[in-house]
């Protein structure tokens, strides 16, 4: 796999890999902007700009009309650290893609009518996952109780650490009462070349690309604003969770009734930053316990012991610190506390006892097999090459697999033991109303 990369005058980072596997491209454009970069007063303008974007400019009114008439289809998505957006089209109509695009990056047609009309498409999205479905608030529950402020009292968390909403916003008011002026700041402030990546994949030689792009002005800067790029300092003072983001962690519990058919035990664990050398096997821990009916918490907690009905194991890897998350559906008469004390045995085995050779080997296996399938698709190579490229050089992810591969069975439970403890762990007991 051969990687370009460059940067324009503007501070827009170009990043190409040919694969001529395909007659298509994929031109994704990652802006270094999440739901990390609002404050607890005004939060979802990340994730309302991802719908946004989608307005047009004064050249092209109708961006997805267009992109369509260029046998092409689009997307994007939020995360806490970044949004990211994409075409797919044929290698032929490469040069509209780019076009529209830079074209959207210097000046978004912003009109009252568009901004009304994403609110309500936005506000009607909150409406249906976070309060009008079950279970839809455990994603704010979680950030609060995990990156939140303990009041004076304790009792509860007020939300400062901009880890401590998801990324749709902490209130549906915030997208209800944005203004226009706001609107036009947070893309101002955000939405900038110099804090944009640029990522073109698929039958494309670099040089035909670098015709195209220094052949079109690039998006200006906008005049008098200055800027620098976020800084990531207050966000890893400390490789284990948050003792050091003046959070106050120090293991945390909730309990909370909610009329649901099924109780939900969710736990998370904070772990270090994707870049951090440790990230990987906090990864293969996930899979380890959970990736598959063979892995420990499906084998030994669904289809042995019978006291789960459902369990599931994940990572996510941040900016700042990071996540490792167990979420779990315990059988019908099981007690959340047993429950609970379950997937707690089976977390120290992990600290206590080294995996086997052919557990860990099958483990390396599988990572490098579906790594390297998903990678194989143009665009969501391109993805991926834009979000190495976020952390620092898109070439990183050519190192990714090998990383994957050096982990050892000791380092695994090295790592076992700093996460899994009592008191870097958030424990959230989610329980049907008639459990009360």
């Amino acid at each position: 796999m051969i990687i370009n990369r460059t940067t324009l005058s503007n501070g827009l980072r170009l990043v190409h890999c040919q694969l001529r596997t395909t007659q298509m491209v994929a031109v994704n454009v990652l802006y270094r902007v999440g739901s990390r970069n609002e404050t607890p007063e005004r939060t979802g303008f990340a994730h309302l700009f991802e719908h946004l974007m989608f307005g047009g400019t004064e050249r092209y009114p109708d961006y997805d009309g267009v992109l369509q008439q260029a046998q092409g289809d689009n997307n994007a998505y939020t995360t806490q650290d970044y949004t990211n957006y994409y075409i797919m089209l044929p290698a032929k109509n490469l040069r509209l893609a780019l076009d529209i695009e830079l074209d959207r990056m210097a000046g978004l047609a912003f009109t009252p009518h568009s901004l009304e009309v994403q609110r309500k498409v936005v506000m009607e999205e909150f409406k249906q996952t976070c309060i009008n479905q079950p279970y839809g608030d455990v994603q704010h529950l979680m950030a609060r109780l995990s990156f939140g402020t303990p009041t004076p009292d304790g009792q509860s968390y007020v939300c400062r650490h901009p880890y401590s909403w998801p990324v749709i916003g902490l209130e549906l008011s915030h997208i209800a009462d944005a203004t226009m002026e706001q609107v036009k700041d947070f893309f101002h402030e955000h939405y900038r070349p110099d804090n944009a990546i640029l990522v073109v994949t698929g039958n494309v030689e670099w040089e035909e690309l670098e015709s195209i792009v220094f052949q079109t002005p690039p998006p200006a800067l906008p005049k008098g604003r200055e800027w620098s790029h976020h800084s990531d300092s207050h966000f890893t003072p400390s490789p284990w969770g948050g003792q050091g983001e003046g959070s106050g962690m120090s293991g945390r519990f909730q309990s909370v009734h909610r009329p649901v058919p099924q109780p939900l035990l969710l736990m998370s664990f904070y772990i270090p930053p994707r870049k951090d050398p440790d990230f990987q096997a906090c990864d293969m821990l996930s899979d380890v316990l959970a990736n598959g009916k063979s892995s420990r918490l499906y084998h030994r907690l669904v289809e042995e012991k019978r006291l789960f009905l459902s369990v599931d194991a994940s990572v996510d890897g941040r900016l700042g610190t990071g996540q490792f998350y167990i979420e779990a559906i315990p059988a019908d008469g099981i007690s959340m506390d047993d429950a609970e004390a379950a997937v707690w045995h089976e977390l120290e085995a992990l600290q206590n006892d080294l995996i086997s050779d052919k557990e860990l080997q099958k483990q390396k296996n599988k990572y490098e097999t579906n790594t390297s399938l998903y990678r194989s698709d143009y665009q969501r190579l391109a993805e991926q090459l834009a979000f190495f490229e976020m952390l620092g050089d898109a070439r990183w992810i050519l190192d990714d697999i090998p990383l994957y591969q050096a982990v050892t069975a000791e380092h695994l439970r090295d790592v076992a033991r700093r996460i899994f403890s009592r008191e870097n762990a958030c424990v959230l007991h989610y329980l049907c109303d008639e459990d009360s």
